[in-house]
């Protein structure tokens, strides 16, 4: 049997769905995978809708539940929760032809995983940055654009590199094509580290990064994530306001404050007021990426030999919200500098 030439989505929530929706609408031949058997039904059916401030349209999409999915694919694009990587990669492994790819389009360092599941050959990273939430089934918000980056594992750029990035292109026309990948998913956990603490309340990105009481904590915070990134050898790249530089080992704290300023306005200018984190906490209520992203750098700072007391106590502060010991307040926000 020949491999089937569509481009699989497994995960059709806020980043797979709407990147399927766009690739859908350009003409691109998309299969959705997802567990909802609601939303499943909604895209392939009247359409999945787009809605906010970028654009609004609806786009049937051809969907299945993973038990739906028959054949084998040369190109999938990866785009659960962090906390779902080992079980989705062993659901969709089978459907891997021998010479394709999985393109991690979550937050984290999901690659390495991934790559040891299936293989390093056939692993491929990607980073994401733009706003959308699930809102429910068929329905998603897309509430800012943001940076979309795709590499190699190994730093090369080859030709299925290119043809991936100019896939991509047709959802974000600045899309990168990177031969340094990690340097952009460290990026992403430094600024991850700060949207967790952002969902340590109630208020907005906005308002938890202009509040100058909270700026120290914020740093504090990204200069751990920065300090462990430096000893594994990681030079993070920055995008829309986060500036990694100013967080490492001897960065300055007016840059380190600039850059929370910039956050600040950047997430001002979304429909996307609130992080998917807190959506998890507040509105979903179901647990979050916090093991596989903050929790990580813990890991790796540890093998390294780097402290990293803020990002553990944020790591254990979410665990609360998420087992009813806490609220989100600002109470238990200030509770990360309670060393």
């Amino acid at each position: 049997m020949a491999d089937d030439p569509r481009l699989l989505i497994w995960g059709a929530g806020a980043i797979g769905g709407t990147i399927g929706a766009y690739l859908a609408r350009a003409g691109e031949d998309v299969l959705l995978v997802d567990t909802v058997a609601e939303h499943v039904a909604a895209c392939a059916g009247p359409g999945l809708e787009i809605v906010g401030p970028v654009e609004e349209f609806r786009q049937p999409v051809p969907a299945v539940t993973p038990d739906g999915v028959v054949g084998r694919f040369g190109r999938v694009i990866l785009a659960v929760k962090a906390q779902h990587t080992a079980a989705a990669v062993a659901a969709l492994a089978p459907h891997l032809a021998d010479d394709g790819y999985v393109v991690s389009a979550q937050n984290g360092l999901n690659e390495l995983d991934i790559a040891e599941a299936v293989g390093a050959e056939r692993t491929m990273g990607a980073f994401v940055n733009f706003g959308a939430d699930w809102l429910e089934p068929g329905m998603i918000l897309y509430g800012n654009r943001g940076a979309v980056v795709v590499g190699e594992l190994d730093r090369t750029i080859r030709e299925r590199t290119r043809a991936l990035y100019g896939l991509m292109q047709k959802f974000e026309p600045d899309a990168v094509l990177t031969d340094d990948i990690f340097a952009y998913l460290w990026g992403k956990l430094g600024y991850g580290a700060l949207l967790f603490g952002t969902a340590l309340t109630p208020d907005s990105m906005t308002q938890n990064f202009a509040d100058p009481a909270r700026t120290d904590i914020f740093i504090a915070l990204g200069r751990e994530v920065m300090a462990v990134a430096r000893a594994r050898d990681v030079s993070p790249k920055g995008f829309n306001g986060f500036e990694p530089d100013a967080f490492m080992p001897g960065g300055s704290e007016a840059a380190a404050r600039a850059s929370i300023a910039a956050l600040a306005e950047f997430n001002s200018k979304t429909a996307k007021t609130h992080t998917g984190i807190y959506r998890d906490l507040a509105v979903r209520k179901r647990k979050t990426e916090v093991d596989q992203q903050v929790g990580a750098v813990v890991r790796l700072g540890a093998e390294a030999g780097i402290a990293t007391p803020y990002m553990a106590r944020l790591q254990a502060l979410i665990h609360d919200i998420e087992d009813g010991r806490r609220e989100m307040s600002a109470e238990t926000f200030f509770a990360l500098a309670e060393g």
